[in-house]
């Protein structure tokens, strides 16, 4: 990496800033049990069912994203948003995020690239009280109709921000889309995996080493 000519710092939303729980609750718990009360069946079996469907489609999907697409799947007599707002008590930040976010935005610009739609971005950033540390927060599959899963969607960052592609590093959680994707287009990137599951140079445990890998002090 060279740390001199990174301008501005990319962070994947769910998983990377922000603790995985709310999304958890709100697919897992939430959606199940509103289609639980429809089918007037056991809460298990309707997870059971929901989750399966779930399944079928797949995070490469805009479908897996979208939860009025999967109100609307499930005929659920509901709307969305009082679903977000009963579990946003859920949403939390990971213990470093704060200090880091403070420590790089005196010298680099902070932007979020997330797959997550707009609704969940939203009340996450708000709840967690992100939005001051950063310029830009893009949904791929809001604002772009597509999943941040190609190279070439990172180059379309780069574009509408003005910068070439050395002067970005992106960091995130998931493997193929957050690092394999930039990567191919040329985009540092860090994999932050708090499992211990991967290992290598790109590699990070904690938001904490972004600084350290940019040769920053403190």
């Amino acid at each position: 990496m060279t740390p001199e000519r990174i301008k501005v710092i990319s962070f994947d939303l769910d998983g990377t800033l922000v603790e995985p729980e709310f999304s958890e609750w709100v697919w897992g718990v939430g959606i199940p049990q509103l289609y639980s009360e429809k089918r007037g069946m056991p809460f298990d079996e309707a997870k059971e069912v929901v989750e399966g469907e779930y399944r079928k489609v797949g995070d490469g999907f805009l479908e897996w994203y979208d939860i009025k697409y999967w109100f609307n799947f499930f005929q659920l007599n509901a709307h969305w948003k009082p679903l977000l707002n009963r579990f946003s008590h859920k949403i939390k930040t990971y213990p470093e995020v704060s200090k880091v976010l403070q420590g790089l935005s005196p010298d680099y610009r902070l932007i979020i690239i997330s797959n997550a739609t707009r609704e969940f971005i939203d009340i996450e950033v708000e709840v967690a009280e992100l939005r001051r540390y950063f310029s830009r927060i893009f949904s791929a599959t809001s604002d772009f109709g597509q999943i941040k899963k190609t190279a070439e969607f990172y180059g379309r960052i780069c574009q509408l921000l003005g910068i070439n592609f050395q002067e970005i590093l992106h960091v995130g959680d998931h493997w193929e889309f957050d690092y394999i994707a930039p990567k191919g287009r040329g985009i540092k990137a860090l994999h932050i995996d708090r499992s211990w599951s991967r290992s290598g140079d790109d590699v990070i445990r904690s938001l904490e080493e972004v600084g350290q890998k940019l040769g920053l002090r403190g």
